[in-house]
């Protein structure tokens, strides 16, 4: 990439977020970047101004050998501990004399060495009086913002640039001015905010990796560093972790405008991520050495530790709180039935988790309020029109940015925390903040300004850092993150107590169904042996008048004794019937092992196949697996499955039944088949049911024996199935578990 393709890059107000300050290839004034080979040990790049730093001439550096460039103790060290794969130490350096450091990072392939000024360091014991004085001082603070404030001026008393200031990132990485020490007679920036643009992704980035950056000089001329191309990779070089690396020209242009003359800036890291920046200026040239500058990085870890402390102290007080109220809701809804009710209607309420001005709590269609809140209409809309289209959680601090229908009710609810509860789409919680009416004073207009200049938008830094304020409309209190952590603890301990109302719910219903059921048997068991009585009594007459009268009656009188004769035999079958499905329900199983051979012969026999069926071809398997289960009930399913197969195929010109198995893994499956009438696969459930019979009237039955067989198996914990086409045939399938539960 040229220098002049960089420039471009750098500076076209459209890609500011991706600016390649990592690559930007110079270095700063008051120290020279050599950049070598760690397979040669041999200089391959440098910055110009060495001859004017070590009085080595640049064009006589480049392809030497690291210990003639430097030294030959400097070069020993660095070459020693990166072979052994240790970690590489800033190396001290004298000529004439000039003492440096020789500071040490790695980039892919290349060594860089910063050489800059040893300079001088703090006096040890100074720094541990005042550390021992700052870390009792922010123990004793009482808020993150007074921590800031004793932070800052233990860097002051350290270091003595003109101003400190301590600048905390919000969500969308504006900054504010939360701390500040400077000189009497300097204008105050606490409080001031500045917009995200100030400090662009890229070098957040690079605070975040390198943890702390020294301007020495804001004025300082950039000396490049030669060749700019790598002669290693052919691609510019990563000096990212340089100390010396050169600064951002829009960066520098933005410090002028400011007056300052040089700037020391550390990250300040919490939990991972880039919680703020200690930004010191100072409003002439300053340098201060590495060791300093490790110095005011290990402070600056040391304040990151106690702001963790601090704010996980924080949270897990609020979260006490919360608990408390969530502990005294679950004791509500456990005791109420109606959970909308112990939410809302009693103290304390859904609203009382977390700081809000209100909140609405919807479901099964009823909007429920609490505090001061939306319309009901308005907060209906809310649901179809934005949560609708949410995950389970949503929060915004200013819904009118994504919702202009708010700004109705922005005094009520520019802020929202909300989430879905139960498995119903619609059923919500929601928590409001108003909007906080506040004005926000900006370090200047936050409006960066551009020009045009062939056809590229360049961008201007700002010019004024003068206070420049804004009324913030439609903005809440922001959403902490103990905040969420209630909201999500309280949606967790919803949906159990939910679950546990459903699950008592189907817990009772089974129970009055079992009940049902077994009054449902008992009942039909007394009915079907009541009838039999009266039953034999007209089947008794009916064939004394048929055997003995018949002769004197006339042809009407004579088939009607025949009828009754006939209906008290199907009626008596179907007694039968019913006494065995009820039997089947009532009988405690006796499992044991089966010769599955046996019940079979056993069946077709009660069957009298040979002479009922005499053209009925019957196939069974050999070695029939045997089968676990109780053997009257075993015997009652096959020989109705059995009677089945052959009363529907014997009309057939030449009727097969067939019974066999599969081995399917560790399960057998037994069939009947036969290639009779079939039916329609339709009813391939409803054949099961009691009385449900799908047979032309061609064929006699009660409907129930299919019903039977379903019973005895849904009794073993087994599976019942058909397979049916019409006018070919069926195959009932049925497996029963191997070992006794």
């Amino acid at each position: 990439m040229s220098k002049t393709a960089y420039s471009a890059q750098q500076v076209n107000i459209t890609n500011c977020d991706r600016e390649p300050i990592h690559i930007i290839g110079k270095a700063q004034e008051h120290g020279v970047i050599v950049v070598c080979d760690l397979n040669s040990f041999h200089v391959s790049q440098c910055s110009e101004n060495i001859e004017d730093i070590l009085g080595i001439p640049h064009a006589n550096v480049l392809g030497l050998p690291l210990k003639q460039a430097l030294s030959k103790k400097v070069a020993k060290s660095f070459k020693k501990k990166f072979r052994n794969d240790e970690s590489l130490l800033p190396e001290k350096l004298k000529i004439g004399e000039q003492k440096f450091l020789c500071i040490p990072s790695i980039s892919g392939d290349h060594l860089i060495i910063d050489v800059e000024p040893s300079g001088k360091s703090i006096d040890p014991i100074r720094f541990q009086e005042q550390l021992t004085k700052i870390l009792t001082e922010l123990d004793e603070s009482e808020s993150v913002n007074e921590m800031c404030q004793q932070a800052a001026l233990l860097v002051k008393h350290l270091f003595d640039y003109d101003r400190i200031m301590i600048y905390k990132f919000d969500e969308e990485w504006n900054g504010e001015v939360v701390a500040e020490v400077k000189e009497p007679e300097l204008e105050s920036w606490l409080g001031l905010h500045y917009p995200a643009t100030d400090i662009p992704k890229p070098a957040r980035e690079i605070f975040m990796k390198q943890g702390v950056r020294i301007i020495s000089d804001v004025h300082y001329k950039a000396s490049p560093i030669t060749p700019e191309i790598s002669p290693l990779t052919g691609q510019p070089l990563d000096i990212s972790n340089s100390e010396l690396r050169a600064v951002s020209p829009i960066h520098i242009e933005y410090l002028q405008n400011m007056k300052v003359g040089a700037s020391l800036t550390a990250a300040i890291v919490l939990n991972g991520e880039l919680w703020g920046l200690v930004a010191c200026h100072h409003y002439s040239p300053k340098f201060i050495n590495y060791h300093q500058r490790q110095s005011c990085l290990f402070l600056t870890q040391v304040f990151s530790n106690k702001l963790a402390l601090k704010t996980t102290k924080t949270f897990l007080e609020n979260t006490a709180k919360s608990d408390e109220v969530r502990k005294k809701l679950v004791l509500q809804m456990t005791s109420i039935k109606n959970i909308a009710d112990a939410l809302y209607r009693f103290d304390p309420k859904f609203t009382d988790i977390i700081e809000c001005s209100g909140g609405a709590l919807v479901m099964d269609g009823e909007i429920y309020l609490a505090g001061v809140t939306p319309t009901r209409t308005e907060i209906k809309q809310l649901c179809d029109e934005i949560l609708a289209e949410k995950e389970v959680y949503f929060s915004t601090k200013s819904l009118l940015s994504i919702y202009p229908k708010a700004k109705d009710y922005k005094n009520k609810a520019s802020g929202i925390l909300s989430v879905q509860i139960g498995e119903q789409d619609g059923n919500y919680i929601m928590w409001f903040r108003p909007e906080a009416k506040e004005t926000v004073s900006w370090g200047g207009n936050p409006e960066k300004k551009a020009y045009v200049k062939d056809g590229v938008e360049y961008l201007t830094p700002r010019k004024s850092f003068e206070r420049w304020t804004e009324k913030v409309a439609g903005v809440a209190k922001a959403w902490e993150e103990y905040d969420f952590e209630a909201v999500g603890t309280l949606r967790e301990s919803i949906v159990h107590v939910l679950v546990k109302q459903q699950k008592d719910k189907i817990d009772s219903l089974n129970e009055q169904l079992l009940e049902a059921n077994k009054e449902l048997e008992t009942f039909s068991y007394s009915v079907s042996h009541d009838l039999r009585a009266p039953l034999r009594g007209i089947d008794g007459y009916a064939r004394i008048l048929r055997d003995h009268y018949m002769d004197r009656l006339d042809g009407y009188s004579q088939k009607a004794v025949n009828t009754i004769v006939k209906s008290a035999s199907e009626m008596d079958t179907l007694i039968d019937d019913i006494l065995s499905y009820s039997r089947v329900g009532q009988t405690q199983l006796s499992k044991q092992v089966l010769s599955m051979k046996q019940i079979v012969e056993n069946a077709l026999d009660a069957q009298n196949a040979e002479r009922n069926y005499p053209r009925t071809t019957i196939k069974i398997a050999e070695k029939l697996p045997k089968i676990m289960g109780d053997r009257r009930m075993i015997s009652q399913l096959v020989n109705n499955l059995i009677s089945n197969a052959l009363k529907y195929s014997g009309k057939k010109e030449n009727p097969v039944v067939e019974i066999g198995f599969d081995q399917q893994e560790d399960e057998v499956i037994y069939f009947i088949k036969d290639n009779g009438v079939g039916f329609d696969p339709k009813h391939k459930d409803k054949i099961f049911e009691v009385f449900s019979r799908v047979a032309t009237d061609d064929f006699t039955g009660s409907g129930i024996g299919l019903s039977i067989a379903k019973k005895v198996v849904d009794k073993h914990k087994g599976a019942l199935w058909v397979e049916t086409i019409p006018g070919e045939g069926s195959t009932f399938y049925f497996s029963l578990p191997d070992i006794e539960d």
